[in-house]
Order: C-alpha cells, then sequence, then structure tokens
C-alpha cells in the first residue's frame, strides 16, 4: 500500500495537515538532538521528511539512518536529503520496524514518526527500539491522535472519516489507502495505554505531551 501512495504522500500529507506537521516535527527535534555527534535511528522513516530533518538539525559528525519495510517510499529520501545538503549524514536500509537489523545499544536515540500505529505488534516494536538504544538513550514517538474533546472529535471524524479518503484517493489513486490511514488512527490506543506499553517494553521516565487539540502526540521513554 505505502508503495502505491509513495509518488503522492508528501504532497497530501502537507496538504491534509496544513502543514502542521511540520511544527510537531520541530517539537519532536527538540527531544532528539543534543548538540553532540548522535548515531539517531529513524524507523518507519517513510519519504524521509523527518530523517532530513534531523540530519539538518543535528551536530556536525552525527549520522541519521533511515530505516522503512516500503522500498516504494525509501527511493525518494537520497533525493530529497541531497536537495537538502545532508545526503552524507544519512544512511538508509529496507527493515522491519519489528526485528531491527542492528546490534543492542547502537544508537544514541530512535525516533519514530507517524509509523507505529502501523505495527502489526506494536510492543514488540518497542522492546525493539528499547534493544538497539544505549542506555541513557531515548525514544521519540510521534503518532496522530483522535481529540477528546467531543465537539473538536466531530469535526475532526467529519474531515477524517469522510473528506480526506474523498481528497486523498482522488489524487493518490489508491482510496483504500486512505480509508485505512483514519482507520488505523481510531485504532491506535490512548495515550495512557500506549505509555504503559512502552513501560511494560521497559522504557522509564515515559511521558506523553499533546499538540494541537489532540491531534498529533509525542511519547517519550529513556532506556
Amino acid at each position: 500500500m505505502f508503495d502505491n501512495i509513495a509518488p503522492t504522500y508528501d504532497k497530501l500529507n502537507h496538504i491534509m495537515s496544513l502543514s502542521v506537521d511540520k511544527l510537531w516535527r520541530r517539537h519532536a527535534l527538540k527531544e532528539i538532538v543534543d548538540g553532540t555527534p548522535q548515531r539517531i535511528l529513524d524507523v518507519a522513516c517513510g519519504t524521509g521528511d523527518s530523517t532530513i530533518s534531523i540530519a539538518r538539525a543535528a551536530a556536525e559528525g552525527t549520522k541519521v539512518t533511515g530505516a522503512d519495510i516500503s522500498e516504494g517510499m525509501m527511493a525518494l529520501v537520497m533525493e530529497k536529503a541531497g536537495k537538502a545538503g545532508v545526503k552524507d549524514r544519512i544512511d538508509l536500509q529496507v527493515a522491519d520496524g519489528e526485528a531491527l537489523p542492528y546490534g543492542d545499544g547502537t544508537f544514541d536515540r530512535v525516533t519514530c514518526a507517524f509509523g507505529i500505529r502501523n505495527f502489526e505488534h506494536k510492543e514488540k516494536g518497542l522492546a525493539e527500539f528499547r534493544r538497539v538504544l544505549k542506555p541513557g538513550g531515548k525514544a521519540v514517538i510521534l503518532e496522530l491522535s483522535v481529540p477528546q474533546n467531543r465537539v473538536i472529535r466531530w469535526v475532526y471524524d467529519l474531515y477524517f472519516l469522510h473528506i480526506l479518503p474523498w481528497v486523498g484517493g482522488s489524487i493518490s489513486g489508491d482510496k483504500a489507502a486512505y480509508r485505512y490511514l483514519p482507520a488505523s488512527v481510531h485504532n491506535f490506543p490512548a495515550p495512557n495505554d500506549f505509555c504503559a506499553m512502552m513501560e511494560a517494553a521497559g522504557f522509564r521516565s515515559v511521558r506523553c505531551k499533546t499538540f494541537t487539540l489532540g491531534l498529533c502526540r509525542m511519547f517519550v521513554g529513556e532506556r
């Protein structure tokens, strides 16, 4: 599915979020980069928006690894990275987020932006995030969310369940994908439940921050 929608994915993301997703990524950057050379893993990197943002913001000497199960999505990353001037800071690998091909304690940070809701077994993914982190490292996860305010939820559902699938399907040619995407957000665990999942995977100091009336949440946990 993600291979099929890759050519229009960036355009649709920015149109349908009114580019607010860029603001959410900037919030995440404050938790990811620390001013020193780092090894950072971006899981479910997709077409590389977060990967490239991290590479641009990180200190000299940082290496950012983008991993994704969709080769079609990743095919766009290096072209975008070249235009951004950070191609030499990024490497890519086709990889399943539930079985990461990296050794224990490899990375200073693991991040996943708007991807973990697509994992079949989120608990396995979280355990893998923790495993590949160095002691003291952090996992930073951004995910779309359902607003809790009833009025905002009504407007959200009207847009997300009816307008978005029509617009996304018309532009991408894949209506099923844009019916799946809203459904995946609605099926994502509630914030407290996801924090509990992170703690069960071994993360400590787990916290959640809400953005834009509950449309997005950031989860942070330390190894």
